[in-house]
């Protein structure tokens, strides 16, 4: 890839991306399907299974780059992909519903499981910060405690984020007054593509979502080595590379399924979404650590824990408007959307002062 011009590999990153963009919407559609027919979203299993299924193009990224010996691309992708992916619900809020009475995202869809799915962001990412103080020599079976550890508590998480969705003991079992009426990760009024997919057969269902799975398996690995190459030749330093241009491509399909689930009035689902993907991103490590029998966390460096710490302070901001839920619009957006806009800007900067 290194051999191309520079215009050639913008070209083919600008042809992976619209791949990835347009095969997660096909990923997103028949997954919703399979969902219902399979009884997936009842599972513990099923949740692994959906989670992997919309951060395909992030596990291709990484896959690649671990293969390649190219660690910082992976860890950047990875960290900077939860913090960009955060700001994706800036662009949920500002354009999924528009209209002088409608309320921000985060009062819409306030739940406390919600909540729940934050905190096990900040609990995952707090596990990133301390694996990558431990020494790079303590692993077994090319694994490191850190990246065991993470996996652990993500699937913690997951009992619990499935413990708050059937029974809280609070008032409305955990969902605001006047919030979305949905309940959390399920539809009660299936969208349209969903009605056209039920049509077909379940075989031709899975073949589509194979399809799909797999041409966004090799988007990503194009969008990983023609990212890389031209960030070389225009001098972008990987990590921030990895957290910007490569994480924002590699959000697309989040963009784009987000937007259709607001505008079917999913907003619990949108939100969940979000926050369900931010928390099984950091598994991928695991993943990058037995492919390059490097011990990935102790490799991380101060742009990769700066990175770290962004996610975790604007999963933070939203934590507390999914608490307080204002009401207070700016800039067509919710105040907490904008406080997590403007600090990303910020730590954009901070991250080229770093790198």
């Amino acid at each position: 890839m290194s051999a191309l011009p520079l215009w050639a590999l913008i070209g083919l990153f600008v042809v992976a991306a619209v791949v990835v963009w347009f095969a997660g919407i096909q990923l997103s559609k028949t997954t919703d399907v399979l969902d219902t027919r399979f009884h997936l979203g009842s599972a513990l299993g099923g949740l692994i299974v959906l989670a992997v299924a919309t951060n395909l193009p992030e596990l291709a990224i990484t896959v690649s780059a671990a293969i390649s010996g190219n660690i910082s691309v992976a860890v950047g992708n990875i960290l900077g992909g939860i913090a960009l992916q955060t700001v994706v619900l800036v662009v949920l809020d500002r354009f999924g519903k528009r209209g002088k009475d409608v309320k921000p995202l985060t009062y819409r869809a306030a739940s406390l499981t919600l909540v729940v799915e934050a905190l096990v962001v900040v609990a995952v990412l707090t596990v990133v910060v301390a694996g990558s103080q431990l020494p790079s020599d303590l692993t077994f079976a090319r694994l490191t405690p850190g990246v065991v550890l993470i996996a652990v508590v993500w699937l913690v998480g997951l009992l619990l984020v499935r413990r708050s969705g059937s029974h809280l003991p609070w008032h409305e079992d955990g969902r605001a007054p006047d919030s979305s009426p949905h309940p959390q990760g399920h539809r009660r009024r299936k969208p349209a593509h969903h009605q056209e997919h039920q049509k077909h057969s379940t075989g031709r269902t899975v073949l589509v979502f194979a399809v799909a799975a797999l041409l966004t398996l090799g988007a990503g690995v194009v969008l990983e080595r023609t990212g890389d190459a031209a960030a070389s030749q225009v001098g972008l330093d990987g990590v921030l590379f990895g957290a910007t241009v490569l994480a924002l491509a590699t959000s697309l399909p989040e963009i784009s399924t987000g937007l259709q689930s607001i505008r079917q009035g999913d907003d619990n689902l949108a939100v969940s979404d979000i926050f369900g993907g931010n928390a099984f991103l950091p598994v991928l490590f695991l993943v990058a650590a037995l492919l390059s029998g490097k011990a990935v966390l102790p490799q991380a460096n101060s742009s990769d824990i700066y990175l770290t710490a962004i996610a975790m302070l604007l999963t933070l901001v939203y934590t507390t408007g999914l608490i307080f839920r204002p009401q207070r619009r700016v800039l067509g957006m919710g105040v907490d959307s904008l406080a997590v806009l403007v600090l990303y800007a910020l730590g954009v900067v901070g991250l080229v002062g770093i790198s």
